[in-house]
């Protein structure tokens, strides 16, 4: 999603594995055990929790200050099957429990991404968490190589691999060539690391932070690929975890560096949606008095940059934008239906619409910095760490031809989304993964929470996992083109479920619908 919580602290024993001489199950899958293996040093560390501010500009350390958080570095080893090789860090943050009487444990947090931080997520989640959150030690982490963990950077001239192809050939093959680039880029600069930035080594290392915790068991909450997240390590790691909560779920079987994959449907339903809204309040953002205005309104933004570019802005701040781009805003923008977030993809696409007439307009400080990220490196770490996690995971198709036909085939059906969710990648270009992707067999009582409309990750995915995990329920919100509901979306219906089973540790006797709006 890239949405991007104090007592006594007890101590308990990292809980021992099984003998080295017969590892167990869990041995095998995980291959992290904090004795037999060579990481009980990992295992057996404490953090030392200092504070989180790094220095005057520092916003993310304030507010974790002003929370009343500590933050902490734990050791891990960059591969797990050479724990006494080189060792990386996690940053971690944590807002200790205050109802010591009612401690449930640390609560992890993962926002998605891939490739997000969450280090500074705990004082949003415990307010979300309301009188159950005094009740959790919430604990913010960066994942590998993310924000304040030790980095890794692919030094990419962009900030995101994620783009349409375009209109036409010409538009895919800029974008052979540029994830071919920004493939050899990373393996230049990191190819040694590279095969270590999984999903899998960042759930061993979830489970090294809960041995330096001290805990026999974690909870978690994850989000969008923090779906994902929670889901592997509950396989890697079955019996060391309390509860669940995975909102805004993926289909670990469709989990792939294709990710948006199948989402075309959703992605238009919420354009649509978004259209609608713009058409009542033509007189602020111009952009039609009806749907189908609106929607004409911003083809011609794509074909004014398919045909001639796009200059955006005016100086200094002029950005060049062509039908690689624009499409690619118009799905950045509507993973969110409220009325806020629409209000401010609303004045993004007036720039544009006034682009593509020829008229220069001033770009709002938010619009400017995705425009930069876009198009430029000022933010390559994060699109370097978000690709290697997923090519890290799973191999993607290596023939460009296979990925234009999808374009092709998708394109008569979805002429705006198509191009973006089958368009190539530099997974194409990566070395194979190390490991095979994790399956799901172990069951979870773990509670999903997944919106209809959800343009990221859609609903079919969540009952997907509902399937694979039967011990688990569902909390399904009708009506919402949102991803990731919990606690920021504003639903009462489901925080209060959520919140609930958070209090009881009891999921709902059955699958819960809630309505948008609802409360």
């Amino acid at each position: 999603m890239g949405l991007a919580l104090a007592a006594c602290f007890t101590a308990v024993p990292a809980v021992a594995s099984a003998p080295a001489t017969t590892p167990s199950a869990t041995a095998r899958e995980g291959g992290a055990q904090s004795s037999g293996t060579g990481l009980a040093r990992y295992y057996n560390q404490r953090p030392d929790w200092r504070s989180c501010v790094i220095g005057p500009d520092d916003e993310t350390g304030k507010d974790l200050e002003k929370a009343g958080a500590r933050c902490a570095d734990v050791t891990v080893p960059l591969d797990y099957s050479d724990p006494g090789g080189r060792t990386i860090t996690v940053a971690i943050s944590r807002l200790k429990a205050t109802d010591t009487r009612h401690r449930v444990g640390p609560l992890l947090l993962n926002g998605g991404g891939p490739g997000g931080p969450s280090l500074g997520d705990g004082p949003d989640i415990r307010k979300a968490m309301k009188g159950v959150g005094a009740r959790y030690d919430i604990i913010g982490v960066d994942p590998r190589f993310v924000g304040r963990s030790t980095p890794l950077d692919c030094e990419w001239p962009v900030s995101s691999s994620i783009f349409s192809s375009g209109t036409g050939r010409a538009g895919f093959d800029r974008q052979v060539a540029l994830h071919k680039d920004l493939a050899a880029k990373c393996r230049a600069t990191n190819g040694p690391v590279l095969p270590h930035v999984t999903t899998r080594n960042t759930a061993r290392d979830m489970d090294v932070i809960r041995g330096a915790l001290g805990e026999k068991k974690i909870s978690y909450l994850g989000y969008s690929y923090g779906s994902y997240l929670g889901t592997v390590y509950t396989q890697m790691f079955p019996g060391r975890h309390d509860r669940v909560v995975l909102d805004g779920v993926l289909d670990p079987r469709r989990y792939s560096p294709r990710l948006l994959r199948g989402t075309e449907a959703e992605n238009e339903q919420a354009l649509a949606g978004f259209a609608t809204w713009a058409a009542k309040r033509h007189g602020t953002y111009g952009l039609g008095r009806t749907r189908a205005q609106v929607l004409a309104t911003l083809d011609h933004a794509i074909d004014v940059s398919a045909r001639r570019g796009l200059t955006v802005g005016t100086s200094p701040d002029v950005f060049r934008l062509d039908d690689t781009h624009v499409p690619t805003l118009l799905v950045m923008g509507i993973s969110d239906d409220t009325d806020e977030a629409r209000a401010a993809f609303g004045e993004q696409m007036s720039v544009l619409a006034k682009a593509a007439d020829g008229r220069p307009t001033r770009i709002p400080a938010e619009f400017k910095a995705v425009l930069e990220n876009m198009t430029t490196g000022k933010e390559s770490q994060y699109g370097s760490v978000q690709s290697a996690i997923l090519c890290g995971d799973r191999a993607a198709p290596r023939d460009p031809e296979r990925y234009w036909r999808d374009i092709q085939r998708s394109r008569a059906a979805h002429p705006v989304t198509g191009p973006l969710t089958n368009n190539i990648g530099p997974c194409a270009f990566w070395d194979r993964p190390k490991e095979r992707p994790t399956q799901v067999r172990h069951d979870t009582p773990a509670l999903l929470v997944s919106a209809t409309g959800d343009p990221r990750s859609d609903h079919e995915g969540a009952v997907a996992l509902r399937g694979l995990l039967p011990s688990s329920k569902l909390i399904t919100l009708k009506g919402a083109n949102r991803h990731g509901v919990y606690g920021y979306y504003g639903n009462a219906c489901v925080d209060a479920k959520v919140n609930s089973y958070l209090a009881t540790g009891k999921l709902p006797g059955e699958d819960r619908t809630c309505v948008k709006r609802d409360g």
